[in-house]
């Protein structure tokens, strides 16, 4: 049996929870698993990126869509691109039923979506950015937020 050591417990973790949490992670950053998870879900949110802006600018420039119904549209045709090559590349989550992981992804998808949605809306009406570009900047910064979710709850093992 591999020696225990005693972690220091900073004054501000007060709970056994807070402490756990702690360690999950450390332990977490130091397998190389994750981080080939990692550039896999990259390499899936950048299909899925592509294919969200493409559906955007589509939406916006050849339909004349209001930007705001057009990042909607978007969303729902790339989600379904990332769900798959998640389940079946990333996670490797092929063995568990696809109908509860599905509507996981589904709901960490909308609250990350929320908050892209959020930022598209400030971005373009409170600078003179172009909606493609706020677009593609508002779903850079929900993409931390969607590969937590997916990989803590989504596709848990």
């Amino acid at each position: 049996m591999p020696p225990r050591y005693i972690l220091p417990v900073p004054e501000e973790l007060t709970t056994a929870a807070e402490l756990a949490f702690r360690i999950r992670v450390r332990h977490g950053v130091r397998r190389a698993h994750n981080w080939l998870q990692l550039v896999r879900f990259v390499a899936v949110g950048a299909s899925g990126y592509a294919v969200n802006l493409a559906v955007f600018a589509a939406c916006v420039h050849l339909l004349g869509i209001d930007y705001r119904l057009a990042s909607v549209l978007a969303f729902v045709v790339s989600v379904v691109n990332n769900f798959w090559w998640n389940r079946h590349w990333t996670f490797d989550a092929r063995s568990g039923r696809s109908i509860f992981q599905g509507a996981r992804f589904f709901a960490v998808s909308v609250v990350a979506f929320g908050f892209t949605y959020v930022v598209l809306v400030a971005l373009v009406s409170e600078t003179a950015m172009t909606k493609v570009l706020a677009q593609a900047i508002a779903i850079t910064a929900g993409t931390p937020l969607s590969f937590l979710g997916q990989k803590l709850w989504s596709f848990r093992a």
